[in-house]
């Protein structure tokens, strides 16, 4: 493609409403541009990259034994009504009324629609197993839609979903897409960890995120690697476990009692005011649990973890107390709780960080008091014991006896074990080898392709700009002509032929402009391989080759009978790595 007949309109100053560095770059590189809140239109160049991340999906998805269909992105209500979202999803799922005053949706995901279509096409376990998966738009009217198309409201999406007439053979379906789906992300350039993650509003009972690793992500997960630095386990922190700490107990050598604390609240006051650690004051946080009263209990440097409070208890519905309710479950100041003296028939439920510590100092019940020199056992008994508190760099892990290292991640996929969550509330049934009818058992499988490819740049940039993996960007090589003059051009011409002649894809720079704003655009784009042809090169027989990644000084001057060979070997070298990486990915 020769620069001057495509649309590639670079910016040099950075919008003001652009935050992350991928909605930020692609702007400024022509590659997106807004139309209103969270939704944008793709320019060619971003085009190209969603095009190439979708292909590379659709290879691994049929190779994994999927098939692709394409469902309407308009849903009737009606499917909704059945599985019981329509009133439990909320205001994300765009509602609207057709002519005739029937009540749609458009898709944020299609559980509803895959399963209506099985129900009525698959009725005997003999055509089961089924995969079947679409890569479609989405719409999702989020409350706040922020960073470009990392959060946006209109998105492309890869969508399956597995049918199963066993358990077992879900969960090896469930295994086999973990599998594919961690040769999609390798294939794709990217860095990432697949990490055990809560299942939210899908539903289900088994779920890991694909987290693409960057500094930038919105999420915070933990992991363990092996002595050769290869990863073993890993979890977002609200579901990583963290492991009971090994020590003996402290023996108790005052007395507890309680003290005027007035006006102080915080742990940080408390621990100020009464000189003492945060982490020997106990913290104490309050909760509905299924309509009843819970305290939650750990160090003060911690944090309670909901999600983990919540399978603890087995709880369907689990909520903080307001300030209203606290003195009627608990009976104390608002700010002042603490498991001594609360009132009767509260349960309370301690992080086992606690377990064995004493001097600890918590919440004195009334206004403006604390008690001081509590221990554990002596002053504070009969609590149930679980792991409450979200993991950070340092905790151990239980899975592995080491201990996690921290890192941020965008999440860019999600597998799901659904179990029976819509077949059974939808009424979706085939009949088993002994005839009798049964609920299809699910497998739910996602990846954000839009996502991922502004996850990529997240991971991958400089301050020039974009430095795409090569097997998702534009155009693997940026052929810049430094110059206009005849013979600049013809070298320039040919070479860009040689190259497509080998299956490479070529953005080839015929502009007549100077050569530092060519460099300043092919950096910003971020092609992976950038030759330059100039007057000067030639006369001295040598073309300039560099990798986007290298520094300036890296720059090849290879002779100009070279160069074509040259590009090609470097190119497919970037393209085999990542495929090797797949490889390596899966074993």
């Amino acid at each position: 493609m020769r620069y001057t007949q495509a649309l590639i309109p670079t910016v040099k100053e950075t919008p003001a409403d652009a935050v992350v560095v991928s909605h930020r770059l692609m702007l400024r590189a022509g590659m997106i541009r807004k139309l209103a809140a969270g939704i944008y239109t793709y320019l060619p160049l971003a085009n190209r990259v969603f095009t190439k991340v979708a292909n590379i999906v659709r290879e691994e998805m049929n190779r994994a034994g999927a098939q692709e269909l394409l469902m309407p992105a308009v849903q009737p209500a009606e499917l909704w009504a059945e599985s019981g979202r329509w009133e439990q999803y909320g205001p994300e799922l765009l509602r609207f009324k057709d002519r005739k005053g029937g009540d749609f949706v458009i898709g944020p995901t299609h559980e509803e629609v895959i399963t209506a279509l099985v129900r009525d096409e698959v009725k005997s376990y003999r055509q089961l197993p089924i995969n079947l998966y679409q890569i479609q738009t989405k719409f999702r009217d989020e409350v706040r839609p922020r960073f470009g198309i990392m959060r946006g409201r209109e998105f492309i999406m890869k969508d399956a979903y597995s049918f199963h007439a066993t358990d077992d053979d879900a969960h090896r379906e469930y295994d086999n897409m973990y599998r594919a789906y961690a040769r999609i992300f390798a294939r794709c350039g990217l860095v990432f960890r697949a990490v055990e993650a809560d299942t939210g509003s899908i539903g289900g009972n088994r779920s890991h995120e694909f987290q693409v690793l960057a500094d930038s992500g919105e999420d915070a997960i933990v992991y363990t690697v092996d002595a050769n630095n290869k990863p073993t386990y890993a979890a977002n922190v609200e579901l990583a476990p963290v492991a009971p700490p090994v020590r003996a107990a402290e023996s108790p050598t005052m007395k507890a009692e309680r003290v005027p604390t007035p006006g102080k609240r915080t742990i940080e006051e408390v621990a100020g005011f009464l000189g003492v650690a945060p982490d020997r004051v106990m913290k104490a946080v309050l909760f509905l649990a299924d309509g009843k009263a819970v305290m939650a209990l750990c160090r003060g440097d911690r944090d309670v973890n909901e999600i983990k409070l919540k399978k603890s208890l087995g709880a369907e519905l689990v909520r903080m107390l307001t300030d209203d309710e606290v003195t009627m479950h608990i009976g104390c100041a608002v700010g002042f709780a603490g498991p001594m003296g609360c009132k009767a028939g509260v349960r309370i439920v301690a992080d086992h960080g606690l377990q064995g510590l004493a001097g600890l100092v918590c919440g004195g019940i009334d206004k403006d008091t604390h008690y001081v020199q509590v221990a554990i056992g002596r002053d504070v008994s009969n609590l149930e014991w679980a792991d409450l508190s979200t993991a950070r760099q340092g905790d151990l892990c239980p899975r592995t006896n080491s201990a996690y290292l921290a890192a941020r991640g965008i999440e860019v996929g999600h597998v799901f074990f659904l179990g029976t969550k819509y077949s059974s509330a939808m009424k979706a049934l085939f009949q088993g080898e002994d005839k009798a009818e049964r609920p299809y058992v699910m497998g739910c499988y996602g990846i954000g392709v839009t996502r991922t490819a502004a996850a990529a740049i997240e991971q991958n940039h400089d301050d020039d700009g974009i430095r795409w993996p090569a097997p998702i960007a534009p155009y693997h090589v940026s052929l810049v002509a430094l110059g206009t003059e005849p013979e600049t051009m013809s070298v320039a011409t040919a070479l860009v032929e040689q190259l497509e002649a080998a299956g490479l894809e070529v953005l080839f720079d015929d502009r007549d402009e100077r050569p530092g704003v060519k460099f300043k655009d092919h950096d910003l784009i971020g092609n992976p391989v950038r030759v330059a042809v100039g007057g000067k090169g030639l006369k001295e027989g040598i073309i300039e080759v560099k990798l986007r990644t290298e520094p300036k000084e890296g720059t090849r001057k290879v002779p100009v009978a070279e160069a074509g060979r040259t590009v090609i070997e470097l190119t497919r070298g970037l393209l085999d790595a990542a495929r090797k990486a797949a490889d390596a990915a899966t074993g």
